[in-house]
């Protein structure tokens, strides 16, 4: 049966969203129920994300959400990959406002079906469980690519990107009772990279098209693409790619400097499930046979 996905993304700043979008949009087994952006520029972020939308011919409800962190300093003002939008038929205009009202709707609508996927700062997410305190057991389960688990990593702050671009939004997520509360951090999905010449080579697809003519603002200052939400994504189609850990995350919030930390005490009773393993290969193959 398909999976009911809710994604909620920054798709326009690190390009593994649009990777992870055009996965979610081949692959058959998911039904995309809607798609809310979140971070500076949420507008651009939406006609990003309805380009691929229009590529796969699916229509999609796209919601422009929460600009703004709760509290801290914006840190991703721009989506800078809308500089490709001239190239790519796309919308323009989008609902108002709704983004929140919209995720709460959905899952209002199909009970204990619902997956909410969510690849960026967690503030949407965050104002969702805030507004309705019953929506998060609705869910059928959270999948988030956010956190850094069980190593530090060099150099590399103490805060993963998506947890600490909204540290008090990572904390209400993180303090939140959902029935599957899955994470996939940094510390995993660094294991799951790709040169941008063996991009070039796989991204043949018509999906994958707009994607790297996206990653080509991304290709300007590195060489790599890490598939950091695609292996959330791809990890709810297959359980066995990725091996979690039951336990309790919380989040630092006392100090600044270091404000979005994600602490993992591991445990057999803890609410949430980290993931502590993968197989890279068994990544790839799953990743590429949908565009077959």
């Amino acid at each position: 049966m398909a999976i009911k996905v809710l994604l909620d993304t920054d798709i326009g700043s690190d390009i593994d969203d649009a990777v992870c979008l055009a996965y979610l949009l081949a692959q058959p087994k998911c039904e995309l129920l809607g798609i809310t952006t979140v971070s500076g520029e949420a507008d651009r972020r939406a006609m990003l994300a309805s380009v691929l939308c229009k590529v796969a011919g699916k229509c999609v409800p796209i919601f422009p959400g929460t600009e703004r962190p709760l509290l801290v300093s914006q840190r991703q003002p721009v989506a800078a990959q809308a500089s490709a939008l001239s190239r790519w038929a796309h919308d323009a205009a989008f609902p108002r406002a709704g983004a929140v009202e919209f995720m709460r709707r959905t899952v209002y609508e199909n009970p204990g079906e619902v997956v909410l996927l969510s690849i960026g700062p967690l503030t949407n997410v965050a104002l969702l469980f805030a507004v309705d305190r019953d929506v998060a057991r609705l869910l059928k389960g959270l999948v988030m690519m956010c956190g850094l688990f069980t190593k530090r990593l060099p150099g590399v702050g103490p805060a993963e990107w998506n947890a600490g671009c909204d540290p008090h939004a990572t904390a209400v997520v993180y303090q939140t009772s959902v029935r599957t509360h899955r994470s996939v951090g940094l510390d995993v999905t660094r294991r799951v990279t790709m040169k941008a010449d063996e991009v070039r080579r796989h991204f043949r697809a018509p999906l994958l098209e707009p994607v790297l003519d996206f990653a080509q603002v991304w290709f300007q200052k590195r060489d790599t693409i890490t598939f950091h939400d695609p292996l959330a994504a791809v990890s709810l189609f297959d359980g066995g790619l990725c091996r979690f850990e039951r336990g309790t995350v919380s989040v630092e919030l006392a100090d600044e400097e270091s404000a979005g930390t994600t602490y993992w005490r591991s445990g057999h009773g803890g609410p949430h499930q980290v993931a502590v393993d993968v197989d890279p290969q068994r990544f790839f193959d799953r990743y590429f046979s949908v565009f077959r």
